[in-house]
């Protein structure tokens, strides 16, 4: 197959900071580029070149202000060609143009959440009609794919669903060695450390957490909370700050951290907490985490059980708005090791055999030739 795949305009192909989404195109095509040619278009940066090629994989770095002056330099760039699939990451509002450019090609719209289907960043009707230019539209979950079905009916029969994956390599489990290294460097290292990875907003219920830290202090008197995230507004962060402080949590924040150092963050932990509070779509740092071997608790929403298996491979928490919920499935962790080992081997196992990226890129490819 000859693929197109045409890149948010605000960051960059790999993405220089954050932008999971950039990530995640990044490492789809460089798995579908081993079998097929494909074609990214993405925004122009002083850190890249114009073009750049990586075995099939050829990245065009495009000079624009705006979204309509992006899609509109992109896709000069690729006039006069043939791709057996155009997928659109992230922002059904580009389908409309890439459909008047490209009237008979198969086009994609990737979804990585509800958020561009929704307000405030727009209305039903519009989605809809922009979506209509799409012959397919993928969601990174089953649970994502059922809200798509029930937001647009009329499109139903167009909405597929594939799991995103973790880079199997950089998030494995470390060595004894790596593992003491890793926590004497965050101050860790007398420590039970729960980890936090995300954005600091409001929906990833990083209030819960602390509050929940508090309670678990209770059975777990060293406990030490780390967050990994950067934020856009810092009166956010320093509701947190305060917050940690008011119910005398220790907590560390770290702020943004690289994606090539963010095994290391995983690492310290002796578990990893994913507290959201509204419609997760799926939930990478889930996937990154019992990649690494760390056993992982989450909130009983959205795509999340479709990695969790209580019990098996994490632990899920029906009851994610309250604090005390998630404090009893940290302290179990705690008290109970042979749980723990048990979470951290089959989380890694589930993560190896269901949620590589090299499984999402066949599973798309398969979505991609059925329909194609």
């Amino acid at each position: 197959m000859n693929v197109l795949i045409i890149a948010p305009w605000q960051n960059p192909v790999p993405p220089i900071v954050g932008s999971s989404v950039e990530n995640c195109i990044y490492q789809i095509a460089k798995k579908l580029a081993q079998k097929h040619s494909v074609t990214i278009l993405s925004r122009k940066t002083k850190h890249y070149p114009s073009r750049s090629q990586e075995g099939n994989m050829t990245i065009i770095r495009v000079s624009a202000s705006g979204a309509t002056g992006y899609v509109r330099a992109a896709l000069n760039h690729v006039k006069g060609r043939h791709f057996d699939m155009i997928q659109i990451d992230n922002r059904p509002s580009y389908a409309p143009a890439v459909r008047a450019f490209f009237p008979h090609a198969r086009i994609s719209v990737f979804l990585h959440s509800l958020t561009f289907v929704s307000s405030p960043m727009t209305s039903r009707g519009k989605a809809s009609r922009d979506l209509s230019h799409a012959n397919l539209i993928v969601g990174n979950s089953r649970s994502l794919q059922s809200n798509l079905r029930s937001m647009f009916p009329k499109l139903a029969a167009r909405v597929r669903y594939v799991h995103l994956g973790a880079n199997l390599k950089q998030f494995q489990p470390p060595s004894a060695g790596q593992r003491a290294a890793v926590r004497r460097k965050y101050g860790v290292s007398e420590r039970f450390a729960i980890v936090f990875a995300g954005r600091l907003i409001p929906r990833k219920g990083i209030p819960v957490l602390i509050k929940a830290a508090k309670i678990a202090k209770k059975s777990v008197p060293a406990v030490k909370l780390v967050i990994a995230g950067g934020t856009e507004k810092a009166s956010y962060k320093r509701h947190l700050k305060q917050l940690a402080e008011k119910h005398g949590v220790s907590t560390r924040f770290l702020g943004y951290v690289s994606r090539s150092r963010m095994h290391e963050v995983y690492r310290m932990g002796d578990c990893m907490v994913c507290p959201s509070q509204k419609h997760e779509a799926f939930g990478l740092v889930i996937v990154e985490s019992m990649a690494c071997g760390v056993p992982t608790i989450g909130s009983k929403i959205g795509g999340i059980p479709e990695i969790i298996r209580n019990g098996e491979n994490g632990l899920l928490v029906s009851d994610y708005r309250n604090p005390q919920a998630f404090a009893h499935a940290i302290v179990k962790v705690y008290k109970n090791k042979t749980l723990a080992r048990k979470l951290s081997r089959q989380g890694r196992h589930d993560a190896v055999n269901k949620f590589g990226w090299g499984a999402t890129a066949s599973r798309l490819e398969a979505i991609y030739r059925k329909n194609g």
